[in-house]
């Protein structure tokens, strides 16, 4: 998002490495998410990681809605930015990313079908994000 309008989701699917000669980040974000409008709208986003006393927050992250919730008010989150990227001052370790790839998952691209079948019954395939990292803060 940004500093009129953000919002934040709990994932786990995503990693780090080295991508186009550059440290990257990949997210996987589904179509139906209302995180994916932010992502799409927007040039960068962050990657907030917490310390355990925050599971339960979390947990409300990566249930409800931010549609239907103010999750910052829910959770006591207090966003800042860096980089025109808004990140919460409680996460331990903040990866903030400049989106240099977006791809939606292809069906026919699928070798394990069984993957296919399980995951995606209704087609929704998640849209492929990759990020430039460009900044890391730490406690």
């Amino acid at each position: 998002g940004n500093e009129e309008k953000h919002n934040t989701m709990t994932a786990s699917w995503g990693g780090l490495g080295v991508l186009f000669g550059k440290n990257v980040s990949f997210i996987f974000v589904r179509p139906q998410r209302y995180t994916k409008e932010f992502v799409d709208s927007n040039n960068g986003y962050s990657l907030c990681f917490f310390d355990e006393s925050y599971r339960k927050a979390l947990n409300l992250c990566g249930t409800a809605s931010g549609r239907d919730i103010d999750k910052d008010k829910e959770c006591g989150f207090n966003v800042d930015f860096c980089e025109g990227v808004p990140y919460y001052k409680e996460a331990k370790l903040v990866i903030i990313c400049k989106k240099v790839y977006q791809q939606t998952m292809d069906e026919n691209s699928f070798i394990d079908k069984k993957v296919l079948n399980s995951i995606y019954p209704q087609k929704d395939f998640h849209d492929i994000y990759v990020g430039e990292i460009v900044k890391i803060l730490s406690e």
